[in-house]
C-alpha cells in the first residue's frame, strides 16, 4: 500500500481540502442529526451526555450541540496516554463555544499498578493485555462519566468500521441506557464538508492522516487504500478492533420513518 505522505502534494493538503464534498442528501442528514440530538435532550433532560473522543465526528456534533443550543453535557477521556494535539482541544471547545467540558481520567493507582505488572508496551504483546489497558484507560473512566445518566451520544457512522456497519441511530443498551448515534449514516466528506463549512476546530493529526484517532502508542497514519480504522491498533485482526466502548448486545429502537435520499 502507498503512504499517503509521499504522494505529490498530499504533505501539504489539509484534511478538509482531501475529504470534504458535499454529497446528495447532505442537507437531510445534518437536520436528522438535530432532531436526533434534540430527541436524546428531550427524553433525558439534564442526564444525557456527549462522550466526546475527540475526533472529527465528535467535534461537529459539539458544533450542532452549541450551534442549536441543545442541553447535552460535553464529556471525553483524558487516558492519559493521548497526543497532546488531541488534548489541546479541550480548551478550544470551551473557548470556542462556551461550553464546559466535563474530564474523566483513569484512577491513577490503577494505571500504576498494570504498568507495574505488564509494562509499558503491554498492548502490543496480547489482545487481553490491550483490552486490559482499555479498561483501565477507558471502560472505568467512562463508566463514571456515564453514572447517572440516563443516555449518551456518540459520534459512531457506519463507514468506520465493519463491526459499526448495522449500527442504529438509536439502541438501548442492556442496562436501560439509551445511545443516540446521530451520525450513523454520515459519510466522511459529510463530516468533513460540515467541518469546512462551520469552521469547527479539529485535531491537527488529521492532517496527518489519522482519520481515526485514539491513544499515541495505538495510532499510526494510514496508507492508500487501508480501512477507515487501520491505523487503530493495526497489528490486531480486524475483527478485535473495538476498545470496548462500543460494543453492546443493545436493541435498535424506532427511527424517523422520513427516508434519506440516496448519496453519492
Amino acid at each position: 500500500m502507498t503512504d499517503l505522505s509521499v504522494l505529490p502534494g498530499a504533505a501539504r493538503a489539509s484534511a478538509i481540502e482531501l475529504y470534504a464534498r458535499k454529497t446528495t442528501g447532505y442537507e437531510f442528514r445534518v437536520e436528522a442529526a438535530v432532531q436526533w440530538l434534540r430527541r436524546a435532550a428531550e427524553q433525558h433532560a439534564g442526564h444525557v451526555v456527549l462522550a466526546n473522543s475527540l475526533g472529527a465526528e465528535d467535534m461537529v456534533l459539539t458544533d450542532l450541540i452549541a450551534r442549536h443550543q441543545i442541553p447535552i453535557t460535553i464529556g471525553t477521556l483524558d487516558t492519559g496516554a493521548l497526543h497532546s494535539e488531541t488534548l489541546a482541544l479541550i480548551p478550544k471547545i470551551e473557548q470556542r463555544y462556551g461550553l464546559k467540558v466535563e474530564v474523566y481520567r483513569p484512577r491513577e493507582e490503577a494505571v500504576v499498578q498494570f504498568v507495574r505488572k505488564n509494562g509499558e508496551k503491554a498492548m502490543y504483546q496480547s489482545l487481553d493485555l490491550r483490552k486490559g489497558c482499555c479498561q483501565v484507560r477507558k471502560l472505568e473512566p467512562l463508566g463514571r462519566m456515564l453514572e447517572g445518566r440516563s443516555a449518551w451520544v456518540t459520534g459512531l457512522r457506519h463507514e468506520q468500521s465493519r463491526n459499526r456497519s448495522d449500527m442504529p441511530a438509536h439502541e438501548i443498551e442492556p442496562n436501560g441506557r439509551a445511545k443516540f448515534n446521530p451520525l450513523v449514516d454520515w459519510t466522511w466528506a459529510d463530516v468533513w464538508h460540515y467541518i469546512a463549512s462551520h469552521d469547527v476546530p479539529y485535531n491537527d493529526l488529521h492532517d496527518q492522516f489519522m482519520p481515526s484517532i485514539g491513544c499515541a502508542p495505538c495510532t499510526r497514519a494510514i496508507a492508500v487504500g487501508e480501512e477507515f480504522r487501520a491505523g487503530r491498533w493495526w497489528w490486531e485482526d480486524e475483527k478485535a478492533k473495538e476498545c470496548g466502548l462500543h460494543v453492546s448486545t443493545a436493541h435498535p429502537t424506532d427511527a424517523p420513518k422520513k427516508e434519506a435520499p440516496a448519496h453519492a
